[in-house]
């Protein structure tokens, strides 16, 4: 483990322990460390050292100054005292966040409860350890109790690693600083902690689990053909009346579990598994059975006796898909709906807008192989792989037997290419989202893969149904909002605080106010609820069109701006043009991938124009989706085009506004069920509308970057551009490169707040 990932770890740990790396005061101590972090001299070499700290520590912020007071008085070994801290600093968290259950909170409580039992009455650790947690669990709800229980702290190998990395810094010096005594003894308690706390803490949460939840596993389903659905369900006992049911219906075996959560909260918690073919090469058949299946959990749900004949369905990607495919013919007990970044069969998965990624490949291997996970899901061996077929020159058909792993329903996927009957049966199709008349809840992010998903539901659910009831909630999140805690810095971006918005319980809220009468969360208070970048505010709307006030156009203008071009507000001469020209045989590129961080000081551009605006005069808000017209003649008949846009700061960082990129085939552009060949050396004109909202107040001073390139990488199909299916061209079509002039007639529609 290297020393970075050691301290990410350790920061995580310590922000989880509520002890802040900050302090006051500058002193010196006499310190020779241990040799070793699990030394049997180790306690009473950070005991002395605790308590010759004491007495000199200060600190100017209450909170700071009480979780570090904490920690000191524990090691020190006063765990009279440091309990009484403890007690206090429990009070004004509990003043300042009275509703947000605190497991890694409750856990220290624990802690520090059962060193001062231990020391008074003489008892084993592991004695006063689990009474006090048995006599402090029975004072808390399910759902306090659920955030202790759930709680996974850093692996006790990390701890110690991080302890043993303290004392190696500090062995050659004679001394040690008082910030650095004070960061040493916090890392010291987090690991001493852990290594007599947590064994002991698995035993006792299924003990206080068995208090309060009836748990029944492989719970088998029969379909109307007599295949076997595997279901898990949780109630909570507290309950005496039948109760609404959640269920997630999903194909990953090893998901996150939500059912006892769902439990705490006070529904029957369901989760449902995709079914499974015995004695077959592939075990699950994905997409194609599941809103079946799924409505067959639903109707067994409404017929048990502690069901009261309402289910909720939630779940993000694949889970995502299965509520919608449910919902497609609505079954009468499916009541609401509440998703994060829904796959959209067809839409965004295995191709997005008409594009195939490999990662579908990758996916569909490892979900139907009855081995279940193997070496391709090893980051570096399925790089390896994948660049082997880029540099072959292979038709992308033959992309799973360059991997030697040929798989049915990859193949099946290719025959499909456009948006045709084959994906339409998987989930509501145009009229069919007029049915769906119960509550929606859609959350997403600008920053999500899955965003295209959430949009298609969102936009056709109102295009065919003006009165929906569905409710849209997106900010800067990527396509994990609901499996971690907000994060206040997303691949280096600096998220705004008001879009820290714990997301699941969110979700909790939302179900609660259709389910219990309960209000309904105030984020979400209008039928489109969207952070603001860079204005640190929500913004409520009642439709995708209502976010902005206008359009602002900016045209692709063939004048040169030092190494880029101009993104001008005004039209260039109509005969003006940028060339392009991209090589299809030359494959030196195999080992590129796109940039991680969502901010920096460079920006790489690769087939790719750049086009950057004057300075912005003010400050303007571009919120929704953008739109334009491309003006170009080239020397194909399809191309695979990508857009891309930034805000370059005052300070000289560009800052992408949203990602994955928004990327199309030309022939396509008009709908996504007919193909229509581009005219290969005729000037024409593509329009599109993106299917990448975002939103950000862009500052004065800033320039826009418009980034207009042509898709040619290890990780996508190749569009060769010979007019045949795109899955069977290869690079014997492609020795003639891509030839095109970009006309100044080309411009994007901003949507702005004037």
């Amino acid at each position: 483990m290297t020393m970075g990932v050691r301290i990410k770890h350790l920061l995580c740990l310590l922000a989880l322990l509520g002890l802040p790396a900050s302090w006051a005061g500058a002193q010196d101590f006499d310190f020779h460390p241990p040799a070793l972090a699990g030394d049997p001299t180790t306690p009473a070499v950070m005991r002395d050292l605790a308590v010759r700290v004491l007495p000199v520590y200060q600190e100017g912020n209450p909170e700071r100054y009480l979780a570090n007071l904490w920690a000191l008085q524990l090691v020190s070994g006063d765990s009279g005292s440091a309990n009484a801290t403890r007690q206090t600093l429990r009070e004004r968290r509990r003043n300042m966040d009275p509703d947000r259950p605190d497991g890694a909170a409750v856990l220290n409580d624990i802690y520090s409860q059962a060193r001062e039992t231990q020391a008074a009455t003489r008892v084993p650790f592991a004695q006063s350890f689990a009474q006090t947690f048995r006599d402090v669990m029975s004072r808390l709800s399910d759902q306090q109790a659920y955030a202790v229980t759930a709680w996974r702290g850093t692996p006790l190998p990390v701890l110690q690693d991080a302890v043993q990395q303290s004392f190696d810094q500090h062995r050659s010096k004679d001394v040690i600083t008082l910030a650095d005594a004070v960061d040493m003894i916090r890392t010291y308690l987090a690991f001493e902690a852990a290594r007599n706390a947590w064994p002991l803490i698995g035993a006792l949460n299924a003990e206080d689990d068995q208090r309060r939840y009836v748990a029944e596993d492989h719970v088998l389903i029969k379909t109307a053909g007599g295949e076997n659905i595997t279901a898990l369900l949780v109630r909570p006992k507290s309950s005496t009346q039948p109760l609404p049911a959640l269920l997630e219906f999903t194909i990953y075996a090893n998901s996150p579990n939500y059912a006892k959560e769902c439990a705490a909260h006070g529904y029957v918690g369901v989760v449902a598994y995709t079914r499974e073919t015995p004695h077959s090469l592939y075990r699950v058949v994905p997409f194609q059975n599941d809103g079946d299946d799924a409505r067959t959990v639903i109707n067994w749900i409404a017929r048990q006796p502690w069901s009261d004949g309402r289910v909720g369905m939630y779940g993000g990607s694949y889970s995502g898909f299965t509520a919608w495919a449910a919902a497609k013919r609505l079954p009468p007990a499916l009541k609401a709906v509440a998703t994060s970044a829904p796959i959209a069969p067809g839409i965004d998965f295995p191709m997005r807008d008409n594009i195939f990624r490999n990662s579908g490949y990758r996916w569909v291997f490892n979900v139907t192989n009855k081995k279940g996970w193997d070496e391709t899901y090893d980051d570096t061996h399925w790089r390896n792989l994948q660049e082997t077929w880029y540099r072959s020159g292979k038709a992308y058909v033959r992309l799973d037997h360059t991997f030697k792993r040929p798989n049915q329903f990859f193949h099946r996927w290719l025959h499909h290419p456009s948006y045709d009957l084959f994906w339409q049966q998987m989930i509501p199709y145009r009229r069919e989202f007029n049915r769906i008349d119960i509550p929606v809840l859609t959350i997403a992010g600008y920053y999500g893969g899955d965003e295209v998903g959430a949009l298609y539901y969102f936009t056709q659910h109102y295009q065919f149904d003006k009165n929906a009831n569905q409710i849209l909630l997106i900010g800067p999140y990527d396509d994990n909002i609901l499996e971690r805690a907000p994060v206040e810095n997303l691949r280096g971006y600096q998220v705004d605080p008001a879009a820290l918005v714990d997301l699941h319980q969110l979700r909790y809220q939302w179900f609660d106010s259709v389910f219990k009468g309960a209000a309904r969360p105030a984020v979400l208070a209008d039928r489109v609820n969207y952070e603001l970048m860079g204005a640190n505010e929500w913004r409520h709307v009642p439709s995708l069109d209502a976010m902005a006030t206008g359009t602002q156009r900016f045209f692709l203008d063939a004048a040169p701006s030092a190494d880029d071009h101009v993104l001008a507000q005004h039209k260039g001469s109509d005969a003006a043009f940028v060339r392009q020209t991209i090589s299809l045989t030359d494959r030196s590129d195999a080992d590129w991938s796109a940039p991680f961080d969502l901010i920096g000081r460079t920006l790489q551009t690769r087939n790719a124009l750049r086009f950057i605006s004057d300075p912005l005069s003010h400050a303007i808000e571009l919120n929704g989706l953008f739109s334009g017209r491309l003006d170009f003649t080239v020397n194909k008949m399809d191309l695979d085009v990508n857009i891309t846009l930034y805000e370059l700061l005052p300070t000289g960082e560009y800052l992408e506004l949203f990602d994955p990129s928004f990327e199309f085939r030309a022939s396509y552009a008009r709908d996504r069920v007919h193909r229509r060949l581009l005219k290969s050396g005729e000037r024409q004109q593509v329009t599109f509308t993106s299917d990448r909202l975002t939103s950000r107040r862009l500052q004065a001073g800033s320039r826009l970057v418009v980034v207009l390139g042509v898709n040619k990488r290890a990780d996508r199909q190749i569009n060769y551009g010979g007019g045949d299916d795109v899955s069977v061209e290869s690079l014997e079509d492609g020795h003639e490169p891509i030839k095109i002039r970009w006309y100044s007639g080309s411009y994007i529609d901003l949507p702005v707040q004037k």
